[in-house]
């Protein structure tokens, strides 16, 4: 049950960034958007990731994954459109 819940927490937190992506990838604007707020982001999912990986705890590595790996895409569009 506990497993299911964190798979569910994991599964809505990450995909919380896919419309950001998906508008990002469509109008390549990022003028709105701020550097400093996803780094910060980029780097408390990463901590999380490897908080996960110390613990071998799927739900967490899985969803801190695809949240860091949605997040670097932003802070490189973000880089190259500024």
């Amino acid at each position: 049950m506990a497993t299911t819940i964190g798979f569910l927490a994991a599964l809505i937190s990450s995909l919380s960034m896919l419309p950001q992506v998906i508008k990002v990838y469509r109008t390549k604007k990022t003028d709105d958007l701020s550097l400093w707020a996803f780094s910060t982001l980029a780097t408390g999912l990463f901590l999380w990731l490897v908080y996960g990986l110390l613990i071998t705890k799927v739900p967490l590595i899985v969803g801190n994954g695809i949240g860091l790996a949605l997040t670097i895409y932003i802070i490189l569009m973000k880089l190259r459109f500024g």
